[in-house]
């Protein structure tokens, strides 16, 4: 049997971000040579995710697994990808099609939020890092379910480094927005903050939002702020991505909306309908 997975990236007006994965693709061809891979983009660049299916299809793939390479499960993982999985099955009706998950609540995202922060806050003492403030900083999305899972990573990542507080914010979509999050973090009395992005890639958002923090640092002239570094070509982010697959394969893909009741209810009425996002998102598990 001819196996390829094929990985999504979300795609970025950004090229620079699109690159990024396709480096990304390219270090975990490295990484398991004896596997096939494709890249392709959910939107906004190419190759799109039917151009995946065709260049799978073209190495005569009899089994694709897709793995969104996407933090979050919102709309795009929930409800998108699953129809362009549909649409690939009627077309290939003698390819076996394997949904993965995305890269979502996973313990490894912990510890690279973690390093990520370290690396800001390496000259720190435990004084200093006590008197630290976390902001996280997620894309934002109208699915209150994938907001909240940034919530819970806050909470998480607080355990993990004792600092005096983590603070969520969000770079669109939905509030608070950075400014918000680093003046909640002020408010609450600490002494230097550190912006810790909840991004894979870099692209229109990152760099806009490096700006925004030069603005609020004017204001803030005596108060320490950085950004740490997103995520890129990451050792344990391959190791997620790499796990997601396997997972799928084993047909342990416990958030596998393909196989979700609600969603074939919630889907005919996606281009009419905003709703159905939340019946759709509290009616099943998440694993």
């Amino acid at each position: 049997m001819k196996e390829v997975t094929l990985l999504i990236g979300h795609g970025s007006r950004d090229d620079d971000g699109n690159q990024e994965f396709l480096a990304f693709v390219q270090e975990i061809r490295r990484r398991s040579p004896e596997q096939h891979f494709e890249a392709c983009f959910l939107e906004l660049t190419t190759p799109t995710i039917p151009d995946g299916f065709d260049a799978c299809i073209r190495q005569n793939a009899d089994r694709i697994v897709v793995v969104p390479v996407i933090l979050l499960a919102a709309s795009h993982v929930k409800l998108e990808i699953p129809e362009f999985l549909d649409t690939a099955r009627r077309q290939y009706p003698d390819v076996e099609i394997v949904y993965g998950r995305n890269i979502g609540l996973h313990e490894q995202m912990i510890d690279l939020l973690t390093d990520r922060f370290y690396e800001q806050a390496a000259m720190y003492t435990q004084e200093e890092i006590q008197q630290t403030a976390i902001v996280l900083m997620g894309r934002g999305s109208s699915d209150s379910d994938a907001n909240g899972d940034l919530y819970k990573m806050a909470r998480q990542l607080w355990e993990r480094t004792g600092v005096f507080t983590v603070e969520v914010c969000f770079t669109g979509i939905t509030f608070p927005r950075l400014p918000d999050g680093i003046q909640r973090a002020i408010s609450l009395g600490a002494q230097r903050v550190v912006v810790v992005p909840y991004f894979l890639f870099t692209g229109v958002l990152i760099k806009r939002m490096q700006g925004v923090l030069q603005d609020v640092k004017s204001i803030h002239k005596n108060l320490p702020m950085s950004m740490a570094g997103y995520f890129g070509v990451h050792q344990r982010l391959i190791e997620i991505v790499l796990e997601r697959r396997e997972e799928a394969l084993r047909g342990q893909a416990f958030m596998n909306c393909d196989l979700c009741k609600y969603r074939k209810n919630a889907s005919h009425e996606h281009s009419h309908n905003h709703e159905h996002h939340h019946a759709h998102d509290h009616s099943h598990s998440h694993g």
